[in-house]
């Protein structure tokens, strides 16, 4: 397991590191923001009074928009997810079926690992992959609470991202299990995405619009915290996510077990391609049935 683990990690070294260093410049020029946005704080409220409440309660903003938790609320951790959702969709539903639809999981299949150690120490690096993204956009946050002249704790600052790590292990778990059912994993990334999406705009318009109260029980994006984990985590929201998590990743360890492996080229969903070439292949089958049938008729 660990051999595998070391192994997929490496294998997404450079994605992580992309990624992880680019949402820490992302977070370190935010904080560079808060204080001209504090200095000019009468036009800020002018202009949110401009656009009306509607708009800042879409994107998770209120009144307490200054403050650090709204201000990394609003700024980052509103529309973050959906952004690194996008890493964690492509990780989970590539994990086991990518190197299957290349034709070497069955390969790899050979040599002496079992499926259960193939399966954890993959998953293992998943896990630790989405927490090394975040760790590195933590230091960019730490980073810049100087710039942003807050007086907390740089390891409060953990806090949303921690509850940003369980958003995304459950994307991954998701998109993990789909491609086990779907036979195509650009499929099952697709509607991972597409779930996240939903998730995310069911939940920013429920805040507006109370009809959505009852269906936004059941978007994952409610329980995510965002910057207002800084006045404390729920813990409730932390482990009904990575309680979810751990249903599709056993579930899709129980798929794996029991699967056949495919070689590569089989499996995708594919619309039938007519040509001429194919109608006139079934007009001679045709014309062959009918002689076969007059010969037997005779």
């Amino acid at each position: 397991m660990f051999t595998e683990f070391t192994y997929s990690l490496r294998r997404y070294l450079w994605q992580i590191l992309g990624w992880g260093i680019t949402f820490s410049l992302v977070a370190l020029y935010l904080m560079s923001l808060y204080k001209p946005l504090v200095e000019q704080q009468a036009q800020m409220l002018s202009l949110i009074k401009a656009y009306g409440e509607n708009f800042m309660a879409f994107f998770g903003g209120g009144s307490d928009f200054l403050s650090p938790g709204g201000y990394l609320d609003f700024g980052f951790f509103s529309y973050m997810p959906v952004v690194a959702g996008i890493f964690a969709v492509i990780f989970g539903a590539g994990l086991l079926v990518g190197d299957e639809e290349r034709g070497t999981l069955d390969l790899i299949m050979a040599h002496p690992i079992s499926r259960t150690s193939l399966f954890w120490g993959r998953l293992l690096a998943f896990v630790v992959g989405l927490m090394g993204i975040l760790l590195l956009t933590w230091v960019g946050f730490a980073l810049g609470i100087p710039m942003a002249g807050w007086d907390i704790n740089p390891f409060v600052l953990l806090l949303p991202h921690l509850t940003m790590w369980a958003l995304l292990l459950l994307i991954g778990a998701l998109a993990l299990f789909l491609s086990l059912v779907i036979p195509s994993r650009t499929l099952a990334a697709s509607l991972s995405a597409g779930l996240l999406v939903a998730s995310y705009f069911v939940t920013s318009l429920a805040r507006i619009n109370n009809q959505l109260k009852t269906l936004n029980d059941f978007s994952p994006m409610k329980y995510f915290q965002g910057g207002n984990a800084l006045d404390g985590l729920n813990w409730q929201y932390f482990l009904g996510l990575l309680g979810f998590t751990v249903l599709f990743i056993l579930l899709a360890w129980l798929l794996f077990q029991r699967r056949d492996i495919r070689v590569g080229g089989e499996g995708t969903w594919t619309i039938p391609k007519f040509s001429l070439d194919m109608m006139w292949d079934w007009k001679k089958w045709g014309k062959k049935e009918t002689i076969a049938q007059k010969t037997k008729g005779d």
